[in-house]
């Protein structure tokens, strides 16, 4: 049986790992070769700067992508469109029995519809989890991905709860499965408690500093959200060292509202980060 897997963002990433160091058990060694499941891992390069992708490779032995198709940037329905392309030509080449997609990005829509315009059946990890808020871009991935998909491994309950409402209901299809970034979650937590120096290198004491995130468009995007949130920051850093990994978006956003002065003033602003060294800064703050 040979698998192409869509990968493109760096949850995604987190996730392939965990599921593809169980499919690589489950090949044999012959003397002509591995037989068993087959493979073939394709990046689409939705993020594609090596803070924000290679690092993650490294970090969590994921092996080289089969196919780099380089397409990161651009409006939401151009990059989903050149990606639906360039995967189509892949698994025409491939010929594969399943196309396996995860999440919710324009890499898992892209992986799905090209695969089923050919007729292979799509394995969707994530299935079934919902925002109700039809104004994100990935609520509309996700949905269309579960009704596009064969085989449907939901997380949670009320995950299959949600496509059973959607009229996706058969046994034979929808699988609670359990969260695979638990998975990922507890299999690496060791390695970051070996491995990471994060804290030696940012000086920081365990439980006596906030770690925050901002990189959600509803909140970049917006000028009064985003003043708002830099404001809380600020005034919390009066109380606790606030540590933020700047997002390239955020970065940008900041800078185009003459906020970024103000947040590298008061906050301890770091470059993205590994998977290993975020799992030690969220176990420690």
């Amino acid at each position: 049986m040979k698998i192409v897997t869509i990968i493109g963002a760096r949850p995604q990433f987190i996730k392939a790992a965990t599921v593809s160091r169980v499919i690589e058990t489950l090949r044999t060694e012959t003397p002509s070769g591995k037989v068993g499941i087959e493979e073939v891992l394709v990046h689409t390069g939705q993020h594609y700067d090596a803070a924000m992708s290679k690092v993650f490779f490294t970090e969590l032995a994921i092996p080289e992508p089969h196919y780099n198709l380089g397409i990161g940037g651009g409006l939401h329905g151009e990059m989903t469109g050149r990606q639906l392309e360039a995967i189509e030509k892949v698994l025409l080449d491939e010929q594969p029995d399943w196309v396996l997609v995860y999440g919710d990005t324009n890499s898992t829509l892209a992986g799905a519809l090209a695969a089923v315009k050919l007729h292979i059946p799509v394995a969707h990890v994530e299935a079934g989890l919902r925002s109700f808020n039809r104004r994100m871009p990935e609520e509309i991935n996700r949905v269309l991905t579960d009704h596009a998909s064969d085989l449907l491994f939901a997380p949670t309950k009320n995950a299959v709860y949600n496509l059973k409402t959607e009229g996706i209901s058969s046994d034979e299809h929808v699988k609670l499965v359990g969260d695979v970034m638990y998975d990922a979650a507890l299999f690496y937590a060791d390695k970051a408690e070996r491995q990471s120096q994060i804290l030696e290198q940012l000086g920081l004491t365990p439980k006596a500093y906030s770690l925050i995130t901002i990189h959600r468009a509803e909140n970049t995007d917006n000028e009064d959200h985003l003043s708002a949130i830099v404001d809380a920051l600020i005034a919390l850093s009066d109380e606790l060292p606030v540590v933020l990994p700047l997002h390239p978006r955020t970065n940008k956003q900041l800078e185009q509202l003459g906020l970024l002065d103000k947040v590298h003033n008061a906050l301890r602003v770091i470059e993205p980060i590994g998977y290993l060294d975020m799992v030690m800064l969220e176990k420690q703050a």
